[in-house]
């Protein structure tokens, strides 16, 4: 599944989003010579097709961007960034540069003002891109009123906009599926790094006279982990499925839902192995914990996505097993 995209991600989220930038975007600074190395790579463009000046990916072939920019918790929203464009594309309003984050739920529009209490992204992005009132809206960060939401860390905050700021756009499938597909590329590429952070220090830290990995125990919750991890990015996999840019839905919806479920208990068992270190402001593995829990539930929680499948599948008056091969090949919708 890596590839040539994916390779050069790595290299550049690695040199460019480093703990400290991250640290310093949570405290307020705007990570624009990060985002900036991003754009210039020209990653933001992947799913645009070579005609409009984008990179002309497929789904599958950007889906290791995205969990690159998981495994190195990017402070700027690139996951949502290269699914907005190409979905802004096909409704022929092309977004030249800037990050753009999806808010598909939580606005509403409230005497006169575009207003959400917990808009993601918000803090490091340059538009977001949201749905309120039935309808998809263009919103530049830097006209908006932003007020933190009290959640230490989080790239979330509460904004509202006046209307003539904001820009409708009409034309475009719905968001949530963007949203799904993302985060669960997101929440799989983090999960990974997570894994591998618990596997050197069950290997480092030695108690008794040997390394807490050589215990049953530990290998036993160890290996608990490592399979939610690699369940979660096949599940990133369904999400990264479709054509022209736009996940198939019913695939979406089951990835997300599959990669928010295994986030608490990936999370719950790092910290379980690495002990009191792990909630330290100093060490890094807070800072994809905290992320994991708030992806979980960013663009919808699995309740929220297994409802919808459930609904759809109920919907449809057909046989489970029809209802799959259906989802399969987007035929049917959650």
């Amino acid at each position: 599944m890596d590839n040539i995209f994916g390779d050069a991600a790595e290299r550049l989220f690695a040199q460019t989003c480093t703990p400290d930038v991250i640290r310093r975007a949570e405290q307020g600074h705007r990570p624009a010579e990060a985002w900036q190395a991003c754009e210039d790579a020209g990653f933001g463009d992947a799913l645009v097709p070579q005609e409009d000046g984008g990179a002309g990916l497929d789904l599958a072939e950007a889906l290791p961007i995205v969990l690159a920019a998981g495994r190195h918790l990017c402070p700027y929203p690139i996951a949502h960034t290269l699914l907005a464009r190409a979905w802004l594309c096909r409704a022929r309003r092309p977004q030249a540069t800037g990050s753009i984050a999806l808010a598909p739920h939580g606005l509403s529009v409230q005497d006169g003002r575009l207003r959400g209490a917990n808009v993601p992204w918000v803090r490091t992005a340059d538009y977001v891109l949201a749905e309120a009132g039935g309808q998809a809206w263009l919103l530049p960060v830097q006209a908006a009123s932003i007020q933190p939401n009290g959640v230490h860390g989080n790239l979330a905050a509460e904004a509202s906009w006046a209307l003539g700021d904001a820009e409708r756009v009409d034309g475009g499938s719905p968001l949530d599926v963007l949203a799904a597909a993302a985060y669960a590329g997101l929440i799989a590429g983090a999960m990974e790094r997570v894994l591998a952070m618990t596997l050197d220090y069950a290997n480092q830290r030695a108690q008794f006279g040997k390394p807490i990995g050589r215990f049953q125990a530990v290998q036993q919750q160890v290996s608990v982990m490592a399979e939610q991890v690699w369940a979660a990015r096949m599940a990133a996999q369904l999400a990264f499925q479709g054509g022209d840019g736009q996940p198939a839905l019913l695939l979406a919806a089951t990835g997300k839902a599959r990669a928010s479920q295994a986030a608490p208990l990936v999370a719950d068992i790092a910290h379980a192995v690495h002990g009191a270190i792990g909630v330290t402001e100093e060490y890094d593995l807070q800072l994809y914990t905290r992320r994991l829990r708030e992806w979980r539930l960013a663009g919808g929680s699995e309740t929220h996505w297994h409802e919808r499948i459930g609904a759809g599948a109920v919907a449809s008056g057909g046989d489970a097993l029809s209802y799959l091969r259906g989802a399969l090949y987007g035929k049917v919708a959650a």
